[in-house]
């Protein structure tokens, strides 16, 4: 039994840190990864949408397949198929095979961290299943913390296809552990959830749809806003018309009308908006310390992955106090007081900032805030329906299905934030760029004189000017991002307020 339990407890957290992983890896190295493939941005968005939109029919379909093939025949066949994508793609050096690698390693692995979720209920109610919690949270530390570093050392030696290796070792890993306690009984064909194409159908569609939208959004928006929206509203009513239609059947695929509880709720609507501002902090942080402030892309991964270990330091100290201080409240007024502190320090930093001591401390605070956030709500949402399992496993299924759009989401809104506001700070600088500008007139005068004796005076001209162009596109790009995080504080502020209030969480 021992040994079961601690197979059990090892895939959880490897199956919860390969889904952050693969999602952080990928993300972190999109743009040398779009050049060894030779993909467009627009290319590599297809791509993208294609991953989430599978991702939320999978996780919609886990239970459904559990039901009928059993938990070991699910879970080595999943880990089978995103065994064989990750392959694919790391064998891949064109656009198509790397887009048919990543199809089907969103029809194998997406909903890993679901079905790791789930596997923490096979142990008993108590102090074991707690135990499953903190490993499965650990899993989710870690893998948000090492993705930007493992993936920034890969491309830093030029071994992207490395992501896939890890990735394949971990899954492996994952399934050979799991043969030691996965029951492989079928659910009794009286207790299966009943599924209809037509609604799978409009799921897909509409799931696509919202997604592949709100990518293109990062190019098209200020182009073709209202073809935009237009398309994202219809995708939504799609998605309100599916759970609409389940929430009214006597015997539905998904039990949405047994979890309108405002516990259930309220903690979607949590984790939703803490995967909106996840999403938007993954997109504005890089960006931002390359392009902003400069940095080389592994020093970015570096550091990265040392703020986001505060999720996991974060996480060992919860797990103390969790047992003997269980209140909720508490670690969401803090979660999103480390939110206002990540803002407020962001917003205050200048092109000399330091790494360690003005810019790690903000990363690590990010990092607190996604553990103190995250884990409570998860271990608080679902507090009302852990008596039953198929009704645990919808809730969850839900909960991670809205994760992926709402990911998604946070990405389109920092990227339209960051173009509007980069866009107007520009046009506001490139008005001192002229001729008739004294400050310009000094600063290219200067440079032109210092670069004379080395290239000559028409060369140092040419290069006075370009170096001057680069700083504004540099100072727009801070003063955008300077704009980003106050709006994050201001948000945190709200966030904060509104847990104070709240009484469904105390």
């Amino acid at each position: 039994m021992y040994r079961k339990n601690a197979a059990l407890l090892i895939t959880v957290g490897l199956l919860c840190a390969l889904e952050y992983l693969q999602a952080g890896m990928i993300a972190f190295a999109s743009a040398p990864i779009r050049g060894e493939i030779d993909a467009s941005p627009e290319e590599f968005t297809l791509i993208t949408a294609l991953y989430a939109c599978i991702a939320v029919v999978v996780i919609s379909k886990q239970r459904w397949l559990v039901e009928r093939l059993g938990w070991r025949n699910f879970m080595l066949g999943s880990i089978s198929i995103f065994v064989v994508g990750a392959l694919v793609c790391g064998m891949s050096d064109d656009l198509t095979t790397f887009t048919v690698g990543r199809v089907i390693m969103a029809l194998g692995g997406a909903s890993f961290m679901t079905s790791a979720r789930l596997m923490v209920n096979f142990l008993p109610p108590g102090p074991g299943r707690f135990i499953g919690v903190k490993v499965f949270a650990t899993g989710l530390a870690i893998g948000t913390a090492s993705a930007p570093f493992i993936s920034s050392m890969v491309v830093i030696e030029d071994t992207w296809h490395a992501i896939f290796w890890v990735l394949i070792t971990g899954a492996l890993v994952a399934g050979l552990l799991g043969m030691r306690f996965l029951p492989s009984a079928p659910a009794p064909i009286d207790d299966r959830t009943p599924s209809t194409p037509a609604n799978i159908l409009l799921l897909s569609v509409s799931s696509f749809f919202l997604l592949y939208v709100m990518q293109r959004s990062y190019y098209d928006f200020y182009n073709e806003t209202f073809i935009l929206i237009a398309f994202s509203l219809l995708a939504a009513l799609g998605l309100y018309i599916f759970f609409h239609a389940e929430h009214r059947k006597d015997a539905p695929f998904l039990k949405v009308r047994d979890l309108m509880q405002p516990r259930y709720l309220l903690g979607v609507a949590l984790f939703c908006f803490t995967y909106v501002v996840l999403g938007a902090n993954n997109y504005m942080l890089p960006y931002f310390l390359q392009t902003g402030l400069g940095y080389s892309w592994d020093t970015i991964g570096t550091f990265q992955a040392f703020g986001l270990g505060g999720a996991l330091v974060t996480w060992l100290v919860m797990a103390m106090l969790i047992p003997k201080f269980p209140a909720p409240k508490k670690f969401f007024l803090v979660g999103f007081g480390a939110l206002t502190g990540f803002g407020w320090l962001m917003s205050s930093i200048t092109t000399d900032a330091n790494m360690w001591s003005n810019i790690l401390p903000a990363l690590f605070l990010n990092g607190c805030f996604v553990m103190l956030v995250l884990a409570t709500a998860a271990m608080q949402t679902f507090r009302d329906v852990t008596h039953h399992d198929t009704l645990f496993a919808h809730a969850y299924q839900i909960k991670s299905m809205l994760g992926q759009i709402a990911m998604a989401m946070g990405t389109a809104l920092a990227t339209l934030f960051l173009q509007w506001r980069t866009t107007l700070q520009y046009n506001n600088l490139n008005g001192h760029f002229s001729a008739g500008d004294p400050v310009y007139l000094e600063q290219s005068q200067h440079l032109a004189q210092a670069l004379t004796p080395q290239v000559g005076a028409a060369a140092a001209n040419q290069i006075s000017l370009s170096m001057l162009t680069q700083s504004l596109h540099q100072q727009s790009t801070l003063v955008a991002s300077m704009e980003y995080f106050w709006f994050v504080i201001v948000v945190a502020v709200v966030a904060l307020g509104v847990s104070a209030a709240q009484k469904t969480f105390r």
